[in-house]
């Protein structure tokens, strides 16, 4: 039996009429730029994710550059981030010219430890940028309140959490600003590259619109500098579709993460396998099913072998990357991180996965652990 780590064919077919549908309704009116299409995803997104405003972007990443660049942050200025995240989290602090402070992780949650932020301020610190990894929301009481201590504010990089929620606020509504990803591999995804940015804040909304088109209200009358960050009407139109299946889909994956639970401690390996924890009045919307083994690599392809899909979500470190070497840091500076990137490895864990998938990739795990620790 083989289980892809993520099956986008089969999240497709039921839907593929509507999607074809709309599809060709853009064609059809050849409005490919902007327009009713991304207006309407605009209305939908706005009260999913508790905003006042949702503003559709060209990606994820360009969701965190056009949020930096709407705040003012530049060069001499610090925002505080994780060392363990995808790379456009750092990144998009490098491309303004600002400096990435980095930050080691809670180990169960993978997200930022707020006491490492709070030891981290300092009189050049001009936001905070949570990471809520792999689906599940960062601790934002305790980093809200060192936020308001320092006087800066927060970018919530929700690019994994579409859906998840903290105390039963939505992810993308604690910070000055939230930041979303529908890569096509998300929850909620698009058919190609595309973003969102919510705020509730109506000034940071006007400078995120105009960022986002070149800093233009008007055709050729620009008040600032922004740039190309629009979303396509094409893929607006493909994500109105799919937003009203987000809460079945991402209901499937919380009922898979429990099956899996079920399954590791039915098959004796909770003792081997680190399950992911879903930390308290936290809803964990599972973006990644990631769990801790040792000897990850060896255990990840005997898996591959077996023809099942697997990732290792990161296996470097922000702190260990050669484009960051000149932020100074070492092997052993962050080793929860470290630790992280030497154990961890995502199981599939997509809504369409039936529970006999499941219980082939268990029994292939502990096949895999056995050989590896012999």
């Amino acid at each position: 039996m083989r289980v892809p780590l993520l099956d986008l064919r089969a999240q497709f077919a039921p839907i593929r009429d509507e999607v074809l549908t709309a599809i060709a309704s853009v064609c059809d009116d050849q409005r490919f730029i902007m327009g009713p299409e991304v207006e309407g995803l605009e209305s939908m997104m706005a009260p999913l994710t508790g905003s006042r405003h949702a503003i559709g972007v060209s990606s994820g990443t360009d969701a965190l550059l056009v949020a930096l660049m709407a705040l003012g942050i530049g060069p001499g200025d610090e925002v505080i981030t994780s060392t363990y995240s995808f790379f456009a989290t750092a990144g998009s602090i490098v491309r303004v010219g600002a400096r990435p402070v980095l930050v080691d992780i809670d180990p169960a949650t993978f997200n930022l430890r707020p006491a490492a932020v709070a030891a981290a301020v300092t009189s050049r610190t001009r936001a905070i940028m949570p990471v809520h990894l792999f689906g599940q929301c960062a601790d934002m009481d305790d980093i809200g309140d060192i936020a308001r201590r320092a006087g800066v504010p927060i970018i919530e990089d929700a690019a994994q959490a579409i859906g998840a929620e903290y105390k039963g606020r939505p992810a993308g509504s604690m910070g000055a600003i939230g930041c979303f990803s529908f890569f096509p591999s998300k929850n909620l995804g698009a058919f190609g590259d595309a973003g969102l940015v919510t705020t509730s804040d109506d000034g940071l909304a006007e400078r995120v619109r105009l960022l986002r088109n070149h800093g233009a209200e008007h055709q050729y009358f620009h008040r600032l500098v922004g740039g190309n960050f629009r979303l396509d009407a094409l893929q607006a139109a493909v994500l109105r579709v799919k937003t009203p299946y987000l809460e079945g889909w991402t209901g499937r994956r919380r009922s898979n993460a429990q099956r899996y639970r079920e399954l590791f401690a039915g098959a004796g390996l909770t003792d081997r396998v680190t399950l992911p924890v879903e930390a308290r009045e936290r809803t964990h919307i599972y973006n990644q099913f990631v769990i801790r083994v040792p000897e990850r690599d060896r255990v990840k392809a005997s898996l591959d072998a077996a023809g099942i899909g697997t990732a290792i979500y990161y296996p470097v470190p922000f702190h260990l990357q050669e484009c960051f070497a000149s932020l100074g840091h070492s092997a052993g500076a962050f080793p929860e991180s470290e630790a992280a990137a030497r154990d961890s490895l995502a199981l599939p864990i997509y809504g369409e996965l039936t529970s006999d998938q499941q219980s082939h990739v268990v029994k292939a795990v502990a096949q895999a652990l056995a050989a590896a620790t012999r």
